[in-house]
């Protein structure tokens, strides 16, 4: 994948003394005000989104793929309602141009990568449903509803004339998801595979019901086809009421055989992962089920909310039990994403905070790419229903706390099947030191995503509980870590343990708990933030993307 890659950086060392200087300076506020927002912007890298892929494509699937941008652009539209309400009265309520761009990244007025602070003068905290429920809504009127409509996925909460609550779903709430059903349709008839033409419809259909589960359970049964589309409501962070509402996103993928062939015959063993777990016999009765696809892709369009903030690297879909119960899931790997951030953000990072002696053992082929690979399929294996005798999904259970908990999960049990399959002999002629340093570093990258955001307060826990077992060194002179492979193995194999067992009781109380005492930056932590921060080192990415920079 070539990417032009331009990088904008003012450092947050000059960020941080202008916003400590205030009373001192002469200049004048606004153009003080404005030096931040664009200090802001600057903390991410602005990279050309494409790919080598894309000449590979027929005429026909090109054309193909300009239908899909055009679904995709719909669901960046829904997203914005979902997030802010009115996206063109927000922004052109914004008149510094810098914070328009920052809230253009965002979303919004809060700032996703650092606890959903308001940024923009005005704003008071962030609604935790967004816009998926009525802003004066109580715990009470919520608690009221019955269980299946406060654990609707694809509905809005809103209010009858009489000032009651009433679930509206999707296709009502935003009519143009009938415009984007028309243009799958339009784009099935470009497709030329066959179980992608059937997706196409049925997800087609789905945008017209509100009924997901057969276009799901079709994407599942996908095989052959080189370009993918991950479409619709997907994600459920957004809605932090009860973590149920999932938010609209559009995602277009194009599969890079040559890698995934150097992963596939990993689903042939899923079932001896799940097995092998570090749990009793009964938080690991579930069957992991061989979905046939841990395959490699670039992304190649990103819109809606998996283009807010952070990008992701990596998916693992359907979220629907039902469906996972049925077909097992996907792991899509998101190389040229993946690629991006280890070489502006992860590599600079390790140089600042890994002991030197360790700067060889960070790798992106066999460690990062790895780790995060497995941290996709460490998704589908555990528990997805509680052991008691009620039955309800995890995700049920745990309700807004489901989220961080998994995601947790999900990292440290992924470090765990590295180290799995390097017993096995599965993963031959590497060091496994490379993993788990590799991992370390890439802590210190996922954490500045922000306490309020899921994957970033997963991290500080699994910080927090690999510093508590001593799973690392570090030097207060150089200010570096150093793994201590033994014990972080014994520290990530006990996470792994906790936090199954939390998930297969559904103990919502103690997860909760968890969360709130570890999903913290102490203050140690945040001394080894503020020398990245000083360094200049952007936080995430922000593509620059479309048809165009394709060479459609």
């Amino acid at each position: 994948m070539k990417a032009k890659i331009s990088i904008l950086i003012v450092t947050a060392a000059l960020f941080a003394c202008s916003c400590s200087n205030k009373e001192e300076k002469k200049e004048d506020p606004k153009q003080e005000e404005i030096s931040e927002m664009q200090a802001l912007v600057n903390n991410y890298a602005e990279v050309d989104l494409t790919s080598d892929l894309v000449a590979e494509l027929s005429d026909n699937q090109k054309q193909m793929l300009k239908k899909l941008i055009e679904v995709a652009d719909i669901m960046e539209e829904v997203f914005w309602k979902e997030a802010i309400g009115e996206k063109q009265a927000f922004l052109s309520s914004i008149k510094d141009d810098a914070a328009r761009r920052y809230a253009e990244i965002n979303y919004g007025p809060w700032d996703r990568l650092d606890g959903n602070k308001a940024f923009i003068e005005g704003y008071g905290e962030k609604p935790k449903g967004a816009c998926f429920y009525p802003a004066d809504m109580t715990d009470e009127e919520f608690q009221a509803l019955s269980e299946e409509v406060r654990n609707g996925w694809y509905s809005v909460i809103r209010r009858n004339d009489d000032g009651s609550l009433k679930e509206v779903p999707y296709h009502e709430e935003y009519p143009e998801l009938l415009k984007a059903a028309d243009l799958l349709d339009e784009a099935a008839e470009l497709a030329e595979d066959e179980g992608f033409k059937n997706y196409l419809k049925l997800r087609a259909e789905a945008f017209r019901t509100d009924k997901y589960f057969e276009s799901d359970c079709a994407w599942m049964d996908m095989k052959t086809n080189l370009i993918d589309f991950v479409v619709g409501p997907i994600e459920s962070y957004e809605d932090e009421v009860n973590g149920s509402r999932a938010a609209h996103s559009g995602q277009i993928l194009i599969k890079n055989m040559e890698w995934t062939r150097k992963i596939e015959h990993y689903n042939a063993i899923l079932q001896t992962l799940q097995s092998n777990l570090p749990v009793e016999p009964q938080y690991k009765a579930e069957s992991a089920t061989n979905s046939g696809d841990m395959n490699v892709y670039d992304v190649v369009y990103s819109a809606g909310d998996c283009n807010s903030a952070s990008k992701n690297i990596a998916i693992n879909l359907p979220n629907d039990p039902n469906v996972h119960a049925t077909k097992g899931s996907r792991k899509l790997q998101l190389k040229n994403a993946m690629k991006l951030k280890f070489d502006q953000i992860l590599v600079p990072i390790a140089k600042i905070l890994i002991a030197d002696d360790q700067q060889k053992n960070i790798d992106f082929e066999n460690a990062f790419f790895q780790n995060v690979m497995f941290h996709e399929v460490a998704h589908g294996l555990g528990v997805k229903f509680t052991i008691n005798p009620d039955k309800k999904s995890v995700r049920d259970a745990l309700g807004d706390s489901y989220s961080t908990i998994e995601e947790a999960k999900a990292d440290m049990l992924g470090l765990y099947l590295v180290t799995m399959l390097h017993e096995m002999g599965e993963i031959k002629d590497q060091d496994l030191m490379n993993n788990y340093v590799t991992f370390l570093a890439g802590i210190f990258r996922s954490v500045r995503f922000g306490a309020a955001e899921a994957h970033g307060k997963a991290n500080m826990m699994e910080f927090a509980y690999i510093k508590e077992n001593g799973g690392f060194n570090f030097d207060e002179a150089t200010g570096k870590y150093s793994v201590n492979l033994e014990k972080m193995q014994e520290a990530v194999k006990s996470f792994v343990t906790k936090v199954i067992v939390l998930q297969g009781d559904g103990n919502k109380a103690e997860v909760d708990k968890w969360i709130k005492e570890k999903s913290v930056v102490t203050e140690d932590l945040q001394k080894s933030l503020d020398k990245i921060a000083g360094a200049g080192i952007p936080k995430d990415i922000v593509y620059h993307q479309g048809a165009e920079v394709l060479g459609l």
